[in-house]
């Protein structure tokens, strides 16, 4: 077996995972935002050395990155322009023509990626079926290049309308402007997002050309640095649809990276689920810089085709940039370990969502931060190991979380410990009512579930987050807090091709529906085949359909195979079917439309069987012991320690106590069981 390689790069931390024949690595490194791809190598190096593999060995390398979504948020992409049919430049503020906060006066909109002055116009005019009614301007579309080569601009979006039935006018525009701005990136909405709706296609196709000189610049340097130390497999990179894909792929298509670290999360957890027969889950991811938290049912994963990047409010759906990508449906919030603490205007205690990332770092890290964050709290608390955390590559210095928290603790007229105990009850708080908010948009509830936490933060507050959820069950995977890392190599090599051709049902025409997923096929094999010759592939269809006369459309599955005379029957007992599943009744004697066809490919990996319940073990004495502060009580509890690795399957411990591995620490509060399942990992379970 060649060695695998698994690479997450998050806001404070890189994780590294190595899978060998002899069996798993994991080593956890600062990020290095100037130069991300330093700490990558920083990482790789130390993981080989330690599991005295060598890279040559190393047969495959997946990474995952939040350098697309960074870049969005903080405004830190390429110079990009966009080129769109003349007299539309200004439905990318126009939006959706709504308030997302109606009664907010001061509501303000995010700013769009392309300012008015660097948004272009040129005649050319294609109708909704497809048919030119105005010829392209070329002589327009030059007079535009020579005004982007003086300004400089680094990347242009072009987005004519009704591009997505006929994109003869996009290609030629990208040859000319090819041609005459040699080296400045392009991105074709054609082919970053051949979709209905306008300013989706437009805010997509733009996202993905500010975001593409860095990626691509970094995407090639890295891939470079990699051969360079000897390492001989692929780089493929993992995509927010929890599919993982070539760099090829990746570089002219990067903002489907973004959200590429949750999706692994997402990932771990379905296979988690699995060996613990979890119909109902909920993933918790808590890394360094922020939490994601996903649902799960009947070991399936939500989905969408629609994400929104850097809101302005937070949780208020509409109030950021709209990518229209194969998502994961998942919330983040800026609720992680470096989170920092503040007092607002009214001398009430807020967290985040502004982190202290890895440079300083929080006040415990004794790098020069002086801002409290939850790692600080959590220090103080007692919950950490000054000596062990980040595998003992980052001593923790109490004394100066105290220091950091005092502030707060004076204006609270608290000390220190009840500083951070309510820096740890604020934090908890705003990541349950995340998770409720996310459960309560899609229709679900979250006491009945069980809580899934990885991340190197993540296990500290899942018992905490899981009584506020009402759950009465947490599951800490092994490797927990890298767990992101760990989903990379259970994800299958996918990819999705998308089309919008919109059909009455009652005029469907099988031989063109049959064509067009031929075409989608053999686009989507493209992708896939280079990265997984000689395997398997698992083909899923959809057609996204309504009734005529309404604003949305729902997901209806299709059959994976070629459309028949009753094909328009067939799609229309599928829709009404999916339709009652989810609004209860379908509507009788109304026209049946279909507006967009989706198609992906997959690598088969199936996931794997539930786990037999071990034979009860009695558990070893504990190491020792450590006063922990419990935020939820106020009590000061003995907490009973315990090394991870001396817990075998079957073994049971009461809390308090705490579970220290090299990457986290498992909180087990008073009232809550720890056991040990057949896979090794813990599970918590709340007896109170």
């Amino acid at each position: 077996m060649q060695a695998r390689l698994a690479v997450d790069i998050g806001g404070t931390f890189t994780d590294v995972v190595l899978e060998t024949a002899t069996g798993t690595h994991a080593v956890k490194v600062l990020t290095t935002t100037d130069a991300p791809a330093r700490g990558v190598l920083d990482g790789v190096r130390a993981i080989l050395t330690a599991a005295k593999c060598k890279a040559a060995d190393v047969g495959l390398v997946v990474h995952g990155t939040t350098l697309a979504t960074n870049a969005l948020i903080e405004r830190k992409g390429a110079l990009t322009a966009l080129v769109t049919t003349a007299g539309f430049r200004d439905s990318l503020e126009i939006a959706w023509e709504h308030r997302f906060e109606q009664y907010d006066i001061y509501m303000e909109r995010p700013e769009p990626l392309v300012p008015r002055d660097l948004r272009f116009g040129v005649p050319e005019r294609v109708a909704a079926d497809g048919a030119v009614l105005m010829t392209l301007d070329e002589t327009a579309v030059r007079a535009v290049a020579g005004e982007l080569r003086a300004r400089k601009v680094e990347a242009v979006a072009v987005c004519f309308l009704h591009s997505f039935t006929n994109e003869g006018h996009e290609r030629r525009t990208g040859e000319i402007l090819a041609e005459e701005l040699p080296g400045v990136a392009i991105s074709l909405s054609c082919e970053v997002c051949p979709e209905i709706r306008e300013y989706e296609r437009t805010s997509t196709t733009i996202a993905n050309a500010y975001v593409l000189p860095r990626m691509a610049g970094y995407l090639g340097a890295l891939e470079s640095d990699l051969k360079n130390e000897g390492v001989a497999g692929p780089l493929l990179l993992m995509m927010s649809s929890g599919g993982i894909t070539t760099v090829e792929t990746a570089r002219r298509y990067p903002v489907r990276l973004v959200e590429s670290g949750p999706a692994g999360g997402a990932i771990l957890a379905l296979t988690v689920a699995a060996e613990n027969a979890l119909a109902k889950a909920v993933a918790f991811d808590m890394g360094g810089t922020t939490a994601k938290l996903t649902l799960l049912d009947d070991l399936s994963l939500q989905r969408s085709r629609q994400f929104e990047v850097a809101r302005a409010y937070r949780f208020v759906q509409g109030s950021g940039l709209p990518v229209r990508i194969p998502v994961i449906e998942l919330v983040e919030i800026g609720a992680g370990g470096g989170s920092i603490a503040r007092l607002d205007a009214l001398g009430r205690l807020q967290v985040g969502p502004d982190s202290a990332g890895s440079m300083p770092g929080p006040a415990s890290y004794g790098r020069g931060g002086t801002s409290p964050t939850v790692t600080d709290a959590d220090t103080v608390l007692g919950r950490l190991d000054p000596t062990r955390f980040a595998g003992g590559a980052i001593p923790l210095h109490r004394d100066k979380a105290a220091a950091a928290l005092k502030p707060i603790a004076e204006h609270l007229r608290t000390d220190a410990e009840g500083a951070a105990a309510g820096v740890a009850e604020i934090v908890d708080e705003t990541m349950a009512s995340a998770a409720r908010v996310h459960a309560v948009e899609n229709g679900k509830d979250t006491a009945d579930r069980t809580l899934i936490a990885f991340g190197g933060a993540a296990p500290l507050h899942a018992a905490r987050l899981a009584r506020k959820l009402g759950m009465k069950r947490v599951v800490v995977p092994v490797g927990a807090g890298v767990g992101s890392a760990f989903g990379f190599l259970r994800a299958p090599i996918a990819y999705e091709v998308v089309r919008t051709r919109h059909v009455r049902l009652d005029l469907l025409d099988a031989k063109m529906l049959n064509e067009l997923f031929a075409a989608m096929r053999a686009e989507a094999e493209q992708v896939v085949r280079p990265a997984a010759p000689g395997e398997t592939l698992m083909e899923t269809r959809q057609a996204f359909m309504r009734y005529r006369g309404q604003g949305h459309e729902i997901a209806v599955a299709l059959p994976n195979q070629p459309f028949g005379a009753d094909a328009a029957r067939e799609l229309h007992r599928r829709f009404e079917a999916t339709y009652e599943s989810v609004f209860g009744r379908a509507i009788p004697k109304l026209e049946v439309e279909a507006l967009t066809w989706t198609l992906s490919i997959a690598t088969d990996r199936p996931l794997p069987s539930a786990a037999a319940s071990p034979k009860a073990v009695s558990a070893p004495a504990p190491s020792g012991r450590r006063d922990v502060l419990d935020p939820a009580s106020g009590r000061r509890d003995s907490a009973a320690l315990y090394e991870r690795a001396a817990l075998l399957q079957g073994m049971a411990i009461d809390g308090p106590a705490l579970i220290v591995e090299d990457g986290t620490t498992t909180v087990v509060p008073l009232g809550f069981t720890a056991r040990i399942n057949g896979v090794g990992q813990i599970v918590l379970e709340d007896a109170t």
